[in-house]
């Protein structure tokens, strides 16, 4: 009899070991067009989800800041000239490729003093306990095998006062639900083909979003992975969700 774990991979189940290189596959083919997919995807507003979402930081001169799946570097851009030369930013990303165009990026904009690039499993964070300020992670939870894991590790390095922020697509009010479905199904893999000339990662992304906790069970893995003041901020009448929660 075969025992071996499983897990979802958009609405396919895969052995757990499996998983990431079927992610790393998707973010190694979408990597050079992923920002101008985000930007149709959302008809830019996904530039309001983030700006909110560093508005909400804290963030100040002399932070040091970790971004976890910080991809292109979005995040850690503007993180970057909050925390000032006396602050870090460390840009963290599993996927190689994604990791290499948020460098390219930031190099070709001249941002280079306070920021660093790793490549890590949200799941083990490579880096001591309470090394951070403010942990981000934006549209990469829906990705990661164990959650609970990665929200486990995330509150390890997170100092004492620190506050995470997990931005990410969640479950809309149901009015919007059917709109939102078809898009999702029907347009979004079809643009990916159009742009990207790769409509499956597009349909798995979809797939991805619709098998992520909603707000209330996110905010629970939250509080039982040790975050206080836990809470959440639906945006764009719940496709997204800006969750926060505090160590102490």
């Amino acid at each position: 009899m075969d025992n071996k774990k499983t897990t979802h991979f958009g609405y396919q189940e895969v052995p757990v070991e499996d998983k990431v290189q079927r992610v790393a596959g998707v973010f190694h083919s979408v990597a050079d067009k992923y920002d101008l997919m985000n930007d149709l995807m959302s008809m830019g507003v996904h530039r309001l989800w983030k700006r909110f979402t560093i508005h909400s930081s804290g963030v100040k001169k002399g932070s040091k800041v970790l971004d976890i799946a910080g991809g292109t570097g979005d995040l850690t851009l503007k993180f970057s000239k909050l925390v000032g030369s006396t602050g870090q930013v460390i840009l963290a990303d599993i996927n190689a490729s994604m990791l290499n165009v948020g460098r390219d990026r930031l190099t070709d904009q001249g941002i280079v003093n306070n920021i660093d690039y790793v490549q890590a499993n949200a799941e083990s964070l490579p880096f001591p306990d309470n090394s951070f300020d403010c942990i981000s992670i934006a549209f990469g939870l829906r990705n990661v095998t164990d959650k609970n894991a990665a929200l486990r590790s995330m509150y390890r390095v997170l100092k004492p006062g620190g506050r995470l922020l997990i931005l990410e697509f969640s479950k809309p009010a149901d009015w919007l639900a059917p709109v939102y479905d078809t898009y999702s199904f029907k347009l979004l893999p079809k643009i990916g083909k159009v742009v990207s000339n790769d409509e499956d990662s597009y349909r798995y992304l979809a797939e991805s979003i619709r098998m992520h906790p909603d707000q209330e069970t996110m905010k629970s893995m939250m509080v039982e992975a040790g975050f206080e003041r836990c809470d959440y901020h639906n945006m764009s009448a719940g496709i997204v969700a800006l969750h926060s929660g505090y160590k102490f």
